[in-house]
């Protein structure tokens, strides 16, 4: 079968190529490549004329400052425009959100209807920002949420740009209008599951999918200093609680000087990124989150003790009695509490990092992840 995947912003579907290659299926990943992130493409929309050169970039950036129109989502549809000759004969296409070609929403849809007139199985995968995620989180229903930030102190508005364009009236029609053309909704952990769900939505839940072959697990050495990595993603700093990370890095650093060492990163390729935790023992995620995100789950695999999202939701689903990463709470006296244990207790982290990798190999196996995601689009 040839499958067609349409963006990507984590390595996701990457991972999900890698197991349809796998069970022999022919696979063509197009996407931006996620700006700094530099994740692997076959066919790359990514704006590169508008952003690339800094002449240039100067001009579209006054273009956008007197006329709010940005030039590079015009020129990623255009891109994506002249690869449609090239995307025919598919047997499915799977969108990696409503927002797949990073455009505006009406370039989106007459892309959207040009891709499909040619490709009748379609899905809709729903792994980060989306419509009725964002209407959910406005109900406040959840103890927090990545909202949490933005519903204390409204004048974060423009920090929050990203997730709040879903909830505006071009957005949410192209997400109805992909509701409609889409065989199948899929959601890929429990922080969109749930929502989804309470907004009245039929979703299947299937986990991201980890390339266990290609991420080697190493047991944790604990003999030397504790490795604490942090790595920042400036557009996201907020909205996963950064902040409470560096305050309780500062009290550690102050606490047990000798006995760790801290790597902080910011904005920097997926590639250098690994390549700079690979030494760590622990890695700081993320605070608003019920469930692990694709760059906690990476690490998992690898034996690292993840801060990130645990909830009670995630231990109940996963009937889980012991400890496989560490739920972070936006609050900074948890988080002193939690590094200060497993530095005192550093056979704890070994521990927990080979159930870790033990629950990757279980929970999210690629090849069965994708045999699931081949159920459900029935080919």
């Amino acid at each position: 079968m040839k499958i067609l995947l349409l963006g990507e912003y984590s390595r996701l579907h990457n991972s999900l190529k890698e197991g349809l290659i796998t069970l022999e299926h022919e696979v063509t990943v197009v996407a931006s490549g996620d700006h700094f992130k530099k994740y692997n493409v076959d066919y790359s929309i990514h704006s590169a004329f508008f952003s690339n050169f800094w002449f240039i970039r100067k001009i579209k950036n006054l273009i956008c400052k007197t006329t709010t129109i940005d030039l590079e989502k015009i020129e990623r549809a255009v891109r994506f425009y002249f690869l449609l000759p090239k995307l025919k004969d598919f047997n499915h296409v799977q969108l990696i959100n409503s927002d797949a070609i990073e455009t505006y929403p009406f370039l989106a849809r007459f892309l959207y209807k040009k891709l499909f007139q040619n490709i009748q199985n379609r899905s809709l995968l729903v792994c980060g920002d989306e419509t009725p995620i964002i209407d959910y989180l406005f109900k406040k229903e959840m103890k927090y949420s990545i909202l949490t930030p933005y519903f204390e102190d409204n004048t974060l508005a423009r920090q929050f740009h990203f997730p709040l364009k879903y909830s505006t009236k071009s957005y949410r029609k192209t997400f109805d209008w992909l509701v409609e053309n889409c065989q199948s909704l899929i959601a890929s952990d429990l922080d969109y599951k749930i929502p989804m769900e309470a907004m009245g939505y039929k979703v299947y839940f299937i986990p991201n999918p980890i390339n266990i072959n290609k991420i080697e697990f190493k047991a944790l050495e604990t003999n030397t200093r504790i490795v604490i990595f942090l790595g920042i993603n400036r557009g996201s700093y907020i909205k996963k609680g950064i902040s409470f990370f560096e305050k309780a890095l500062n009290i550690i650093k102050e606490k047990y000087e000798s006995k760790v060492e801290i790597i902080i990163s910011e904005n920097i390729p997926y590639n250098q990124y690994i390549e700079l935790y690979n030494r760590a023992h622990i890695l700081l995620d993320q605070v608003y989150a019920y469930d692990q995100g694709y760059n906690a789950l990476e690490a998992m695999a690898k034996g690292k003790v993840v801060f990130t999202g645990a909830e009670n939701e995630f231990t109940k689903h996963y009937n889980l009695t012991e400890r496989v990463v560490i739920n972070a709470l936006p609050d900074v006296d948890s988080l002193v509490a939690e590094l200060s244990f497993l530095i005192e207790n550093p056979s704890e982290l070994t521990a927990i990092g080979e159930r870790a990798r033990n629950f990757i190999e279980k929970e999210h196996n690629y090849v069965q992840i994708t045999d699931n995601y081949l159920g459900v689009w029935k080919l």
